[in-house]
């Protein structure tokens, strides 16, 4: 009889775990994006779940309109949209500068010396 007992139990610790680590989070995943496609406005920058980076310029409930470029307007499915893209900050930029500005130094000084 206990052996039936600790049976169930551990099948109801198996489904547990299945709910906490699998379904749980891909339904809040689902949550954020269905939040991300309602946000969407125009002149948002967007980048399709094929990868094509473009700019709302029309949007209704099922469609979306993308510019791609100054001639080439595209329209999608909402759900067609993988992600907004954000801008980086400033700072990040600014980073990215110095360290590029580093490297260019670096290279001189290596060209300099394999000249000598």
């Amino acid at each position: 009889m206990q052996s039936n007992y600790y049976q169930f139990l551990s099948l109801i610790i198996i489904f547990g775990a299945f709910y906490f680590f699998l379904i749980r989070p891909q339904q809040k995943k689902q949550k954020e994006r269905f939040k991300m496609l309602e946000s969407l406005k125009k002149g948002d920058k967007v980048i399709t779940i094929g990868g094509l980076h473009g700019v709302v310029v029309d949007l209704d409930l099922e469609t979306v309109t993308l510019r791609v470029n100054e001639k080439t307007r595209l329209v999608f499915e909402r759900a067609a949209i993988n992600s907004i893209v954000t801008e980086k900050p400033e700072k990040e930029t600014e980073k990215n500068q110095k360290v590029e500005e580093e490297k260019e130094k670096v290279k001189e000084k290596v060209e300099e010396k394999s000249k000598d």
